[in-house]
């Protein structure tokens, strides 16, 4: 028999790690509740057609799409086999799939809404935290299996709604100590530098090389930008917009000239300097990042990255406003704008960092030991009442040597010890002993329920 494995890019998380998990992720959620939004969730796998062709080119590359149930039934068999060949031709087929693992929490929302807007109060304000599946190349930070941690909120047009979420990406990272840039830009922008370079039509191409930068650099970006069809002239005009820099102001006063007979680029620069207006002068972590591009082709305004300052790590949170999501979905006309969390980094950083709260990962508090049948009732009676009140404790299962009853305790980190036996049964008293400091103390039973672990 062979050694049991994991699919690549999938990982196991015991019980430490999923404490820490939960640290970040109720600390998330925490503050999506203070900012009055909603749960929900949405089933792991969708209909592959609600899905394709909403990621963009590359995007629909990385989909985990799922094999139909009874292809080798002999009735569906010549089926399949037509249908693998069609797959090979590089088209779909739904006699072979027509499901697919989710790949974001976005188009599913979007789904939702469009499947229930008849029912909804808008604006509606959701966050969701659930995982998602994509047939990436495993590398650090990067994994097939991940949680998304997203808030979205639809049926507004309001700018107000950007600035909230980057209040919400501030108040979230503050709270759990990570210093971050957050990075912003607009479509609309990169959609006028489309029309500079005389193509409109070639946004998609353009946003998708420049959403490579950090990964392959300017020189592989010019060379891709090429291959989608783009003349010298056009990939000069693009390499001095990437190469803008200074300030904010001094990025928007650059823009303004750059783009000066662009409505459309006139817009998403009123877009930008209404947001940074807001904010108070002494938040220096929000610029403007002209390289960020988002390549999703859902994407229309304002749109945002998340880098943590002090460690080398993609960006570990993003969104953007994508004003007709649901359109795609038979229900036009209702915009929508969201940011993701990404939760698995954020731990990694977390752990780079040694930001973890000291004690996150404890779990039990108290550990009775169980000295025989007599005594274990009794120390189960004030187990009870310890856990009623709150307090993580448990009971060792079986009578057992203290040796082993101590390793225990100290394996899972628990930090005190009740010890009931057969005197303290008598005099109606109990040991208690702080495993991390080695002090012992008895006292009266009575007093257990009101002790200070």
């Amino acid at each position: 028999m062979s050694k049991p494995s994991l699919p690549q890019g999938t990982r196991d998380f015991g019980p430490e790690v999923v404490r820490k998990r939960n640290y970040i992720i109720n600390t998330i959620k925490n503050i999506f509740e203070l900012y009055g939004f909603s749960p929900l969730e949405t089933p792991a796998m969708e209909n592959l057609d609600t899905l394709m062709g909403k990621y963009g080119e590359e995007g629909d590359k990385l989909i985990f799409k799922i094999l139909n149930n009874g292809l080798n039934d002999p009735k569906n068999i010549d089926k399949a086999k037509a249908a693998f060949e069609n797959v090979l031709a590089g088209k779909n087929d739904r006699n072979l799939t027509e499901r697919a693992l989710k790949y974001d929490l976005t188009i599913p929302f979007a789904r939702y809404v469009a499947m229930n807007h008849g029912q909804l109060t808008f604006p509606f304000k959701r966050y969701q935290v659930q995982p998602v599946w994509r047939a990436d190349r495993p590398q650090k930070g990067r994994y097939r299996e991940f949680y998304q941690c997203d808030a979205d909120m639809v049926g507004s047009n309001s700018l107000l709604n950007e600035i909230e979420l980057v209040a919400i990406y501030d108040a979230v990272f503050a709270k759990l100590g990570i210093q971050v840039d957050i990075k912003i830009n607009n479509r609309k922008i990169l959609a006028a530098l489309a029309e500079l370079c005389g193509n409109a039509e070639k946004l998609t191409d353009i946003t998708v090389a420049i959403d490579k930068l950090d990964k392959i650099g300017l020189e592989k970006v010019q060379e891709e930008l090429v291959s989608r069809g783009l003349d010298d002239d056009q990939v000069g005009m693009i390499t001095g917009f990437l190469q803008i820099t200074g300030s904010n102001t001094e990025k928007l006063d650059q823009l303004k000239k750059l783009l000066s007979e662009s409505s459309v680029g006139a817009a998403g620069i009123a877009d930008l300097e209404y947001i940074l207006n807001y904010l108070p002068p002494t938040q220096s972590n929000v610029m403007i990042d002209l390289t960020l591009a988002r390549g999703l082709n859902y994407y229309t305004g304002s749109i945002f990255e998340i880098k943590a300052k002090q460690v080398q790590m993609g960006s570990i949170g993003g969104g953007g406003r994508y004003d007709d999501l649901t359109g795609l979905f038979g229900v036009p006309h209702i915009p929508g704008v969201g940011i993701s969390f990404g939760v698995d980094r954020i731990y990694d950083v977390l752990e780079e960092l040694r930001l973890f709260p000291e004690g996150v990962h404890q779990g039990t508090r108290v550990l009775f030991f169980n000295l025989g049948e007599t005594e274990a009732k009794k120390s189960f009676e004030y187990l009870q009442l310890l856990r009623n009140k709150g307090i993580p404790a448990e009971i060792y299962p079986e009578q057992a040597k203290f040796d082993k009853q101590f390793r225990y305790a100290e394996r899972k980190q628990i930090a005190w010890a009740v010890m009931i036996g057969s005197r303290e049964l008598e005099n109606n008293t109990c040991n208690i002993k702080n495993l991390l400091e080695g002090a012992q103390e008895t006292i009266s039973l009575s007093k257990l329920v009101d002790y200070a672990f």
